[in-house]
């Protein structure tokens, strides 16, 4: 299950990022799922929560926050960006749903609404990003 060893990457990047600000005791940990991203949210959740160690004292009061980013491309032939909510898809709703559950057809079923290229660059949406790291030193 991937969603551990990422969980465990992000509570181990927040922990380092704490300690570069100076952060003592972290508060708020805000973590970023990229709409792209192929990671079952729940599970991801329960994740976080079990590799998060109590027993650092840094993370004993640490809550942790899971925004969504969603997915943002960019025309490579007419550079226009766009969504997925304004991409040009045949079969929307069923195009839709593999793209959001297997990212790599989007170049099998997105096209750019300006030109109707297949061509773009996947600007935002995808991976998980360590947002923020707040607490008190």
């Amino acid at each position: 299950m991937h969603e551990f060893a990422l969980a465990q990457a992000v509570i181990d990047a927040a922990l380092q990022a704490a300690e570069q600000a100076g952060i003592r005791h972290i508060s708020k940990i805000v973590v970023g799922i990229g709409e792209l991203q192929q990671i079952e949210r729940e599970s991801f959740e329960f994740a976080l929560r079990e590799v998060m160690p109590r027993s650092e004292p840094a993370l004993a009061q640490a809550e942790l926050f899971i925004e969504t980013e969603a997915a943002s491309f960019r025309c490579r032939l007419c550079e226009h960006g766009f969504d997925l909510a304004t991409a040009r898809l045949s079969h929307a709703d069923d195009e839709a749903e593999a793209v959001h559950f297997i990212p790599e057809l989007a170049h099998a079923f997105v096209r750019c609404p300006r030109c109707q290229s297949p061509d773009f660059e996947v600007v935002a949406g995808r991976g998980v990003t360590l947002q923020s790291v707040e607490g008190d030193s």
